[in-house]
């Protein structure tokens, strides 16, 4: 029986879906990359590029920051929620190509990009409304910066976060000089220099999420977060807290370094890389040869601003923290091993970047120093 003649409103459903996406390309309709909608007084944005795992760029800043500046003065808002379509990533990470193309012919979207992308990244640590980040699926890079600043962060089995920066010749950036020296132990530095991949509850468990409820249960989650009539952080907290309670997939198994803690925390406290490096080939078990393979693959020059960035940011707010970030963002443009990282991991494909300078002996405290310098006018400023 064709379809067309089905009269039951339930199987009509998949044409009227069909037809409206046959429109929609008739028409030239295009999604927009970001929703940002109302639902009781809650504002929900949704980050909407799931084909290219919801990266994040200068337009998608340009529509988030300005309204939740919005949000926050306006008294019918109590809350916001961020999360994404598509249920592979929450945000992979920021639009690298880009601001690499832009790099390398002197585009102001090499600036722009990192400045408003830092720039919101600070007004979502300082919002002072309950700011709810439900981090389902892929949390990388830019996904970070979205997410980790905000007061609640929910992580779910799907999660997978990491900070693979100093892979692709650049640092841990939207605030990771901030975030990461807070976690326990060496693990910030840890994850900051190896890129290791946390996933599901250990996401949680490392500190980065706040709670952790099944994915599943996220859409009745949302319900009751938007059902909230004027919540304070405490009612967002007690009710995030009743579904992490219902929420034990996986509550058994250990986190994935707890074995390896106490050796993270002897093995990288070193006061250099090159030291931490020394430390791991002295040890010779197999995680510390694990940890030289991985570093031995990644930017020297990365290694130690990434090392540099953590000892600083340690002692700083988050709002040094991202001038400091944009500085060295502007030396990753000025310098070669960005491109390089980007070209051999993201377009050629072929994972063997040529770094230059090759081995940490020949990045000089000097070079690293000059990354650090200020930007003069040009520094970014809140």
């Amino acid at each position: 029986m064709p379809l067309t003649v089905l009269t039951s409103a339930c199987r009509l459903k998949p044409l009227c879906r069909l037809q409206r996406i046959q429109a929609h390309m008739m028409s030239g309709h295009v999604e927009p990359e970001v929703l940002l909608e109302k639902a009781g007084r809650a504002a929900v944005i949704t980050m909407n590029r799931p084909k290219v795992l919801n990266a994040l760029n200068l337009s998608m800043i340009r529509r988030i920051h300005p309204q939740l500046q919005k949000w926050e003065s306006d008294p019918e808002t109590d809350m916001v929620i961020i999360k994404a379509a598509g249920g592979k990533a929450f945000c992979a990470g920021g639009d690298i190509r880009a601001v690499t193309e832009a790099g390398k012919v002197g585009d102001s979207l090499a600036q722009d990009f990192f400045r408003e992308e830092y720039m919101l990244n600070h007004a979502i640590g300082s919002y002072r409304k309950p700011y709810v980040a439900i981090i389902d699926g892929i949390t990388m890079g830019g996904g970070v910066g979205l997410s980790v600043h905000g007061r609640f962060r929910v992580a779910t089995e799907k999660t997978l976060f990491a900070m693979p920066e100093t892979a692709i010749g650049l640092f841990p950036d939207v605030g990771g000089g901030y975030f990461l020296p807070r976690l326990r132990g060496k693990l910030g530095l840890f994850l900051a220099l190896t890129g290791f991949r946390l996933k599901g509850r250990d996401v949680q468990r490392a500190g980065v999420a706040t709670h952790f409820v099944e994915s599943k249960k996220i859409p009745e989650l949302e319900q009751r977060l938007v059902g909230l009539e004027s919540p304070s952080d405490s009612d967002v907290s007690r009710l995030l807290e009743s579904f992490q309670t219902q929420s034990d997939l996986d509550s058994d198994k250990p986190f994935a370094l707890d074995k390896h803690t106490s050796d993270i925390d002897r093995l990288f406290g070193s006061s250099s890389v090159e030291g931490i490096l020394q430390n791991l080939k002295a040890d010779g078990s197999e995680f510390a040869k694990k940890q030289v393979e991985i570093l031995s693959r990644m930017s020297p020059t990365s290694l130690k601003v990434t090392f540099r960035q953590l000892q600083a940011g340690a002692a700083m707010s988050l709002q040094d923290v991202l001038v400091m970030e944009y500085r060295l963002s502007q030396a990753c443009m000025r310098g070669h091993d960005f491109y390089e990282g980007v070209r051999a991991v993201l377009i050629d494909k072929d994972q063997n970047p040529r770094w230059r300078p090759p081995s940490l002996d020949q990045v000089s405290d000097r070079f690293v120093d000059d990354c650090f310098a200020s930007l003069g006018e040009k520094d970014l400023r809140f």
